[in-house]
């Protein structure tokens, strides 16, 4: 009952947002505090998607979306795994200041990768924003080595027996046995991306570019007194990852569960 209770906190703020959405704007006005409707207003999403390039700014995001998710998938396993199953000299020294990289606020890094982009030529491009995560994240190796620890190490000395590489016990052993590791931290990423404003504030400048978290934020400076467009605009902006989550609640829930198991 208590959790039920809990969960209603978070959950009444997206009923209300839904209900707004699709109120008249003039009932929003003079009485903005009843839950019932007046009349469907099915039109407020038609209006908001006019007023934005939302179909151009979701593509932004689902681009930027999906390259951060494989970049952080890729190169995170490949770092946890060496931590995780492979001895050499300085590991775990490595693997502590790995985590103490965890301390630095992203503000101290923001200038010298601004300028480093902007050398290379990555200024206004999505790329600017995608390929940091082809270089790891300590949060998602630590979760993901800690998983791969949970593994039993007598089915990685059987396949080298076997005559099986190291890249290839990591590809065809310790990959698919972490499945639910994997999707925990590509939905992390996923979140994060989705939701990251900072980064296209930084490295963009073409409204083409702009994914929807900085793109609904330009809509909130120019429809601040439109709350029934806001509202659907914002329901369109959340829905994807509610039901991403709903898709994958049961690998996400594993994963969370299983990580430092051992």
């Amino acid at each position: 009952m208590a959790l039920i209770c809990v969960s209603g906190l978070f959950i009444w703020p997206l009923v209300l947002m839904l209900l707004a959405s699709i109120k008249p704007a003039e009932q929003l006005t003079s009485d903005p505090f009843s839950l019932v409707p007046q009349s469907v207003e099915l039109d407020n999403y038609q209006q908001a998607l006019q007023a934005i390039p939302y179909m151009k700014y979701l593509a932004n995001s689902i681009v930027l979306c999906v390259g951060s998710v494989i970049g952080t998938v890729v190169s995170c396993s490949l770092v946890a795994y060496g931590f995780a199953r492979l001895k050499w000299r300085g590991r775990n020294l490595m693997f502590a200041i790995l985590m103490g990289t965890m301390l630095l606020p992203w503000h101290v890094t923001m200038i010298p990768r601004f300028v480093l982009f902007s050398e290379l030529g990555l200024y206004n491009h999505l790329a600017a924003i995608i390929l940091p995560t082809f270089l790891g994240d300590a949060f998602y190796i630590f979760l993901l080595r800690q998983f791969f620890l949970a593994i039993p190490e007598e089915i990685s000395e059987a396949a080298r027996l076997d005559g099986l590489s190291e890249f290839g016990i990591y590809w065809r052993i310790v990959l698919p046995l972490s499945k639910p590791a994997l999707i925990t931290v590509a939905m992390f990423q996923l979140v994060a991306s989705w939701n990251d404003f900072s980064s296209p504030l930084l490295y963009l400048s073409d409204h083409e570019k702009f994914p929807l978290a900085y793109g609904l934020e330009q809509f909130v400076s120019s429809y601040a007194d439109q709350t029934h467009l806001l509202m659907a605009a914002s329901v369109m902006f959340t829905i994807p990852m509610v039901l991403l989550f709903f898709v994958a609640q049961k690998s996400f829930t594993r994963g969370i569960t299983m990580t430092g198991s051992k």
